[in-house]
């Protein structure tokens, strides 16, 4: 059996968790493989709506199995508000949830060194949800991290504290800032008991013999292509692989176990804080898609940039991803526009150009568009790709015309029913 990947396109807020939901009915375990609760992964159905930040999207799939894979990195307090929020919910998990010991920790005080630095670059910030997420994976780089299965050895104390007296002297370089740290040291020690009553593995071995015994696995990824601390718009960009190359690092699988990879894209596009954004629209049709699309980031809360689909930039993730079908969600946010516009390449310095500059953050990039006709009309009800009004349907040919890659569904609401599969 292969591991089949599902991952955002853009810069995040693609509807992954939705797809993941509505998907994990045919997989046996479903896999996170990078980030933390910078994710927020958003899922609608009976009339409620949930937002997962560290558990995989599978998790109210009654049968599946849920892992929380290494190269996630956790906030114990944060995992037990969800926790909770799962247990408001009537949701069984205590023999899904598993976790793999080598998944690192944010401790409080990589929070309060994200908050210092982020508050002390001023207009230079580059967006950070604040949750601690870009300390902690410089720790796990610079081989000082703490890891979940530290949490169980009889100096973990003695660990945690010398983190900390690190982090207190590194925070001396910054201005001070409003932040409870004994409040949140006191909250973070009293989740890791919920933290240690869940099931504890080592991923690697895990995942392997799960797929030695011919289980299904669905990888489930966080935030977008377009963030990747490679590949994405750095340095605008959080500190993980979000490809699909992630998997591998991320599970500890190897490459040839990849199946499918499955990239979902928004009809338009949207980002959440700063860093370059080639279609972003400034004007009433920008801040139509936002009220239309209701773009504000799962997690932090934050209005979302809007502007139209970037063909040049999705063929670019398309590319590094090794996308084999996708996905297109919010398609209904596109129903009150007359006219619809994508852009196919950029001109730079005069010239017109399909590719991704090597950086993208100081040139001077104006996409050139094609417009495509609207639909004016609402999409509830529709069932079928053949009972979409014939201008959705031809943009949707039409994307996959210009991508080269099969649109296989079309998200046409957010809720679990309204998705069409082709």
């Amino acid at each position: 059996m292969a591991i089949d990947v599902i991952l955002g396109l853009q810069w995040g807020d693609e509807g992954k968790g939705k797809i993941v939901d509505y998907l994990a009915s045919d997989y046996d375990i479903v896999a996170r493989f990078q980030g933390g609760p910078n994710a927020g992964h958003t899922l609608k159905f009976d009339g409620k709506k949930f937002v997962l930040h560290t558990i995989p999207s599978g998790i109210f799939r009654t049968e599946q199995k849920n892992l929380i894979g290494n190269g996630v990195v956790i906030d114990p307090i944060t995992l037990s508000k969800e926790l909770d929020k799962l247990r408001e919910a009537k949701v069984t998990f205590a023999d899904r949830l598993l976790v793999s010991r080598k998944a690192h920790l944010i401790l409080p005080t990589h929070r309060l060194l994200d908050v210092a630095s982020e508050h002390a670059k001023g207009k230079e910030k580059i967006g950070s949800t604040l949750k601690g997420i870009g300390p902690t994976y410089m720790d796990k780089t610079g081989r000082n991290g703490l890891r979940v299965g530290d949490i169980n050895r009889s100096d973990f104390k003695e660990r945690y504290k010398a983190l900390k007296e690190k982090h207190l002297s590194l925070l001396e370089i910054y201005p001070p800032v409003d932040f409870d740290l004994a409040g949140e040291e006191a909250r973070w020690m009293e989740s890791l008991g919920e933290l240690r009553q869940l099931q504890m593995v080592d991923g690697e071995y895990y995942i392997h013999q799960a797929l030695q015994d011919g289980k299904k696995v669905l990888a489930e990824g966080a935030q977008g292509s377009m963030l990747d601390i490679d590949y994405g718009t750095y340095p605008f960009v959080t500190s993980s692989s979000t490809i699909s190359a992630g998997v591998c690092t991320g599970l500890g699988v190897a490459p040839s176990q990849i199946g499918e990879v499955i990239g979902i894209t928004k009809a338009y596009c949207t980002r959440v804080g700063s860093g370059p954004f080639p279609t972003e629209l400034h004007d009433e049709t920008g801040e139509r898609l936002r009220k239309e699309g209701s773009e504000f980031g799962a997690t932090t809360g934050r209005p979302r940039r809007c502007g139209w689909i970037d063909l040049p930039q999705l063929r670019y993730t398309i590319m590094v991803n090794g996308v084999t079908q996708l996905v297109m969600t919010k398609i209904d946010v596109l129903n009150v526009f007359e006219e619809i516009q994508a852009a196919v390449c950029y001109e730079i310095d005069g010239e017109e150009t399909e590719g991704m500059p090597y950086d993208i953050c100081d040139q001077d990039i104006q996409p050139v568009y094609e417009t495509r006709k609207g639909w004016e009309t609402s999409l509830d009800g529709i069932k079928t790709f053949e009972g979409l009004p014939e201008a959705a349907k031809a943009y949707v040919n039409y994307i996959e015309q210009k991508l080269g890659v099969k649109v296989t569904m079309v998200s046409t609401g957010p809720e679990r029913e309204k998705l069409i599969v082709r």
